[in-house]
């Protein structure tokens, strides 16, 4: 089965009649239902001790990222505002900017809330290290046979 782009402009008379769910390009990104584009990428990696979460924030400083964990929720935010004037010889110009973004990852249940999770901001890229819990590192595969 292959999906087919809906092409409006074909179709002029659907532009609002056709509810725009139905455009394939929201339903083949990685967030389906997100529709914030200003979160940064994210790798999470699990190992036997730990989970490794990986996140791109470029052009934040560590001093303007805040991480915080309450309960099983992992909160990692960050703001920047940044003004420019400029007075020359009859005329002004003023520039600002202002960038922010903010991330909320469930985390599961075998993560170790009481353990200190390590951050490390380098060259755009934030590590997280989750430490997991002792009991859930020792859990065997166990093979259930079907009757």
């Amino acid at each position: 089965m292959s999906l087919i782009k809906l092409n409006r402009r074909r179709f002029p008379w659907l532009n609002d009649a056709v509810p725009s769910w139905l455009d394939t390009d929201e339903f083949l990104g990685d967030d389906f239902f997100l529709t914030e584009r200003n979160i940064p990428a994210m790798n999470v990696k699990e190992h036997e001790t730990n989970f490794e979460i990986e996140l791109a924030v470029p052009g934040f400083s560590k001093d303007e990222i805040e991480v915080v964990l309450e309960n099983d929720l992992l909160q990692v935010s960050a703001k920047k505002s940044e003004e420019k004037k400029e007075d020359k010889e009859g005329y002004s110009r003023k520039e600002f900017s202002y960038n922010q973004f903010e991330r909320k990852l469930q985390l599961p249940s075998n993560v170790d809330p009481s353990e200190k999770v390590k951050a490390v901001y380098n060259n755009g890229i934030l590590k997280l290290e989750l430490r997991k819990i002792k009991e859930a590192k020792a859990t065997p595969k166990k093979i259930i046979q079907i009757d």
